[in-house]
């Protein structure tokens, strides 16, 4: 198993990307601390990997708050004693075109996106440097790479995440610290669940591959970048997007 007794933070693991990520992790060999802000997602996160065999903790945080942030990250430490993986998946939209975007509707997008992010990566870089080791794994997205109509915060905000991401690839991987970005295309998770077929139809049709994303596609990367495969990995920009940019 690729990641056998690795402590892993998965945030935004109550669902979606996360979710299956949480699942893959498990699978792998690792103790997942499924971390969300829906306690009901994330027992039923906890409840699946505890059922096919495998050791979760499921804790609730508010990654916009640096004290929720450090309250779940002493109690991994508490729990384990380490943490070998981070992956800051959680992540929230809100849309709009400029002239219509709202100031309340920019901010809310940067607090969970952006400084979640940060708080998150800020509350475990002294535990891995202290280890010597460790994986920073950031959710980034296509939009963060080529921008996006209507997704003004979004875009700032997965374009920040690379931004990070290549900034503590530098700064830490003098401590045995690796980090990476992943982007991904269209996804086919509960986000889309509102939208019309003919605009589904109208997203996989812009795929080479003629398809939407799984989460489980998403998750096998993630496995892999957190592996000691990728132990030479530092600083990437990783798309998943089935070549939706091409």
């Amino acid at each position: 198993m690729r990641l056998k007794d690795k402590v892993s933070i998965i945030t935004g693991a109550g669902k979606g990307i996360g979710q299956a990520t949480a699942y893959k992790f498990s699978q792998e060999g690792a103790k997942v601390i499924v971390a969300d802000i829906d306690e009901a997602s994330i027992n039923e996160t906890v409840e699946k990997i505890k059922a096919d065999g495998g050791e979760a903790l499921g804790l609730k945080v508010d990654i916009t708050k640096m004290e929720s942030v450090e309250e779940m990250v002493n109690k991994v430490i508490k729990t384990y004693g380490k943490i070998d993986t981070l992956v800051n998946n959680a992540g929230i939209i809100a849309d709009g075109q400029l002239y219509k975007m709202s100031s309340e509707q920019f901010d809310r997008v940067i607090k969970v996106n952006l400084y979640g992010t940060y708080n998150c990566a800020k509350a475990v870089v002294n535990i891995m440097k202290e280890q010597k080791s460790g994986v920073i794994l950031n959710a980034s997205s296509i939009v963060g790479i080529y921008g996006n109509f209507g997704q003004t915060n979004y875009a700032a905000t997965k374009f920040g995440v690379i931004g990070m991401t290549k900034t503590w690839a530098k700064e830490l991987g003098r401590s045995g610290i690796r980090t990476n970005a992943v982007c991904p295309g269209f996804v086919a998770t509960s986000i889309l669940d509102p939208m019309p077929e003919k605009v589904i139809k109208a997203m996989e049709d812009k795929v080479p591959l003629k398809r939407l994303g799984k989460p489980e596609e998403l998750a096998n990367v993630y496995a892999f970048l957190a592996s000691d495969e990728a132990s030479y990995i530092n600083g990437a920009v990783v798309e998943v997007s089935g070549g939706v940019v091409i």
